[in-house]
């Protein structure tokens, strides 16, 4: 998350614990992130890690887009549908809801 704030001109901060903890906007005093148990997993776990070694060793496999480049592409295509859909609301049309 703070690799997309900070491409957001967001500065966030963390505050509580486990279900109660969010994510504020320092900037702003906004919420911008919250737990919704709805989208938990049966079977939550912890961590999850991937090592992609195996791949690079075996399959010649390397990344074609670092983290970094991956979250900018993440967020402006975000942007993008936010501002569709922000003209398409505009215009007295339905919009689906993204924030359920």
């Amino acid at each position: 998350m703070a690799a997309a704030g900070t491409l957001l001109d967001m500065k966030i901060e963390w505050k509580g614990d486990g279900i109660e903890e969010v994510g504020i906007d320092t900037r702003t005093g906004r919420t911008v992130v919250r737990v919704d148990p709805r989208y938990f997993r049966p079977t939550e776990v912890e961590t999850l890690l991937g090592d992609a070694t195996k791949a690079r060793q075996k399959l010649g496999w390397t990344a074609e887009v670092a983290f970094p480049e991956l979250v900018a592409e993440m967020v402006e295509s975000d942007l993008d549908l936010a501002k569709r859909d922000a003209l398409v609301a505009k215009e007295g049309y339905k919009v689906y809801n993204h924030h359920e």
